[in-house]
Parts: C-alpha cells; sequence; structure tokens
C-alpha cells in the first residue's frame, strides 16, 4: 500500500492533472494555487521592483514562479527545475467543423507523437483558449464530447495482425450527428467558456487541442499504480509546484548556516513536444528574461548577472521510461528501471540528456539527503533516445544542468502509467533543491 503521504501526493496530482486539459489550463491552475499561497503574479509589462518575496508570471501556455529569499544580492544563482505543460494530442485546425454521411467531426493536426491507437474508443474532449478580436482571452473545455471510433473487426478481419492509421484519413474524432454546413464547433466551444457570454463571432484565434476525460486512477494489487493522462508531463509540473510551495512556506532559510539561500524558480514550458521553438517554449527568451530581470531588481551589473548564472542549476524534470515487461529487450539490459524504484537520473553520451558527472553527483546527495532513492535511466544503443528541455536549456544560458524525471509506462499514450510513491519522492528531492546552496 501506498505511504499516506504518496497517497495524499497522488491524490492531489490526479485534481491537478483533471483541472489541466491543455497547457492553458495548466498554468491557470498553478497560477491559482500560487495565489493562494501567498504568491504574487507579476505583469510583464510592468516594472518589477527587487526584492525577497514569491511571484509568478505566465505568458501563454508557461508559467514562471520563483522565490527570492531576504539577503539575496546580485550575485546569487538560481535554483531552478525545468518541466513542460504541453502533451502529445491533436489540435484543432482551421475550419474545424466537418463531417460526412450524416456524422459530425472536428478537424484536428496531430500535436507532437502520441500513441494513436491509445486515443480510439474514448471519451475525450475540446480544451484550450479562445482569443477575441479585442484581445480578450477566455478559457473552454468541453467536457466528453468526442471519439475517434475504431473500426469493428467484421471490417478489418487483419487488425489484430496489426493496425495502421493515417492521421489524416481515420483520425478525425466524431462529436454529433447532423450537416456540418448546418453546426459550428467554435459555437460549441464558446459556449462552455465559464462565468462569460462569448459571442461565437468575435473569436478571432484559439489555441485548443483534445484531452481524454477518464478520471485519473489508483490501483494494483496493493494500490501501487496510478493512471492517467498527461503524466508527460504534468507530473512534474506539479511536483515543481508543490515543491515550491512548500519552500515558500518554511521560511526560505539559508543552507548549511548561509544567511540566505539561492532563488529558487520552477520553469514550466510550453511547447516541449514539438521542439520547444516559441516564445514560452525552452528554445525561447522566457526564462533568460525572467531570470535577468531578477538579477536587475536585486541591482546586478552586466558582468553579475553572468557570474548569478555561473552559480545556478537547473534540474530538467521530465518523464522517463520504466522496463516493459512484455518488451524487456527494447531497453538498456543492464538497467531496467520500474516504477515506485524512485525518480530517473536520465543519462545519455550524445547529450540527449543533460546529466554529467558533476549533475549525477548533485541528484546523487540530494536523493541521499532527502531519504529518496533513485535509478539510472540510459537507452538502448540500437534505440534512439527522446529529449527533454535540459540540453537546450544549458545551452542557451550556460546553466549546469542534470535531467530527471518520474518513470512511466505507456508514455504518450492518452493514459500513461506511473507508481504512486515516485511523484511525491520528485518533489521531496526538489524541495530540498530549491533551498540548497551549491
Amino acid at each position: 500500500m501506498p505511504s499516506s503521504s504518496a497517497a495524499d501526493h497522488i491524490q492531489d496530482l490526479g485534481a491537478y492533472v483533471s483541472a489541466s486539459p491543455s497547457s492553458f489550463h495548466a498554468v491557470h491552475e498553478a497560477g491559482r494555487r500560487l495565489v493562494e499561497a501567498g504568491f504574487v503574479r507579476l505583469d510583464e509589462l510592468e516594472p518589477w521592483e527587487g526584492g525577497a518575496g514569491s511571484f509568478f508570471i505566465i505568458r501563454d501556455g508557461a508559467l514562471i514562479a520563483w522565490v527570492v529569499p531576504e539577503g539575496a544580492g546580485p550575485t546569487t544563482g538560481f535554483n531552478i527545475l525545468g518541466a513542460h505543460t504541453d502533451s502529445p494530442s491533436f489540435k484543432l485546425k482551421p475550419k474545424p467543423t466537418i463531417g460526412a454521411h450524416g456524422w459530425l467531426q472536428a478537424g484536428v493536426e496531430v500535436y507532437g507523437g502520441p500513441l494513436l491507437n491509445s486515443w480510439l474508443d474514448r471519451e475525450l474532449q475540446l480544451a484550450g483558449r479562445l482569443v477575441m478580436l479585442d484581445g480578450a482571452e477566455h478559457l473552454t473545455a468541453t467536457g466528453p464530447m468526442l471519439r475517434f471510433p475504431q473500426l469493428a473487426i467484421h471490417l478489418d478481419r487483419a487488425v489484430n495482425d496489426g493496425l495502421t492509421l493515417d492521421k489524416q484519413r481515420h483520425m478525425n474524432p466524431v462529436w454529433g450527428l447532423g450537416n456540418p454546413g448546418d453546426f459550428d464547433l467554435l459555437a460549441v466551444l464558446a459556449s462552455h467558456v465559464p462565468g462569460a457570454s462569448v459571442d461565437k463571432g468575435r473569436i478571432g484565434g484559439y489555441d485548443v487541442v483534445i484531452a481524454d476525460t477518464q478520471a485519473p486512477a489508483v490501483f494494483g494489487g496493493n494500490r501501487e499504480f496510478f493512471a492517467s493522462g498527461r503524466l508527460d508531463n504534468l507530473s512534474a509540473t506539479h511536483a515543481g509546484l508543490v515543491a515550491l510551495m512548500g519552500h515558500a512556506s518554511s521560511g526560505v532559510p539559508g543552507s548549511d548556516g548561509a544567511a540566505y539561500g539561492p532563488i529558487a524558480v520552477l520553469a514550466a514550458f510550453d511547447h516541449e513536444e514539438i521542439g520547444s521553438n516559441s516564445r514560452s517554449g525552452a528554445c525561447g527568451p522566457i526564462l533568460e528574461d525572467v531570470l535577468m530581470r531578477i538579477s536587475d531588481g536585486l541591482g546586478a551589473t552586466a558582468s553579475q548577472r553572468r557570474q548569478a548564472l555561473s552559480a545556478s542549476f537547473c534540474v530538467s524534470a521530465d518523464a522517463g521510461h520504466a522496463v516493459h515487461p512484455n518488451y524487456a529487450e527494447r531497453h538498456d539490459p543492464a538497467n531496467h528501471p520500474v516504477l515506485n524504484g524512485g525518480p530517473l537520473l536520465k543519462i545519455n553520451a550524445n547529450q540527449r540528456y543533460a546529466t554529467d558527472a558533476n549533475g549525477a553527483a548533485l541528484w546523487a546527495r540530494l536523493s541521499h539527503e532527502a531519504g529518496v532513492p533513485y535509478q539510472e535511466f540510459v537507452s538502448n544503443n540500437a534505440i534512439p533516445c527522446g529529449s527533454t528541455i535540459g540540453p537546450l536549456t544549458a545551452t542557451r544560458l550556460g546553466i549546469r544542468t542534470v535531467d530527471v524525471g518520474v518513470p512511466l509506462l505507456s508514455m504518450h499514450s492518452a493514459r500513461e502509467l506511473c507508481g504512486v510513491e515516485d511523484p511525491r519522492r520528485l518533489a521531496a528531492v526538489t524541495e530540498l533543491f530549491f533551498r540548497t546552496a551549491l
């Protein structure tokens, strides 16, 4: 059975995922929680005052939150937890109301690299933001409304010998019955904006994705498993959020007798699943913008800002692979991470992960001090490795970086699987990291 702390954390993770069907919802929910915890939301269009405190900004589907301790100065370093808010899915196209043969369908484009077959025969919703002609933004989420219906086996007798899905022909979900010319999907989205009357004719643009609506669940012989959509990578975003709020509420003491600790930062980027090339992605300027403005508020010169970055460390937290019992040959033969064995330390010789010896030593030390086990992950040489925001952040800013994450099965499925203990453990090590002078 899971420990009580793990059970509480996993229940809260489930609530966070359920409130976050899109990256825009994920940062809205995170911001709501931060305000409740006493954080102040800042406007990027306004000047920021320097000094100690707890703050955050939201830029589109990304959030940066930070805690400046008393006594921080121009060369104080940043301890950064980097994660991302987006997940593989499908994004609504222009002219989205389509259909044929009496069916209403939604025109969607594949977003990232979802396991297409995992999205079949599920109750799905549309969720994201609507931007009005006057620039006002509204969140919308329809609840269960769509389905990718699979062809019956009677009409494809060889389907169990190999399912092939054409992204254009087969991945247009149904959402109703009728003539597409008589309906407008944007009107449906407008009707699901909470607390506001939205004229669909005033919608100037939208960023809307499909999300699974099945509730997260704890299960297994000893209730050791947790299944949910979007664990890649809301498991790490949530862990960072919990850790930062816990750090802020503790009074932000210095480490090892120091007068002050580092500046703790949660960087939850958008668009990681499609390469991070956006103004709210890890390849964009958002993190550097925030770090420079924090340093400016502490009176830093250009040289001192570079000193602060040199004193900084980034933990890039993104979900990783547990060994699959039915496909063990796809994994490295000597490294078989398991669920509930602890967070992963992710290593790749070609720097697809940013971990080096210094980063590995730091993660080992923090895990030991937090009383948390960890596991090493490295790919099978014959199977190319994915990547994370870690190498991007290290390259853009020159910050020392280590890659870690919660082990999963069914990564990029509509419904992924982790152990109930590992997300809490990631949060525990992260909170210690936030307060540790390096």
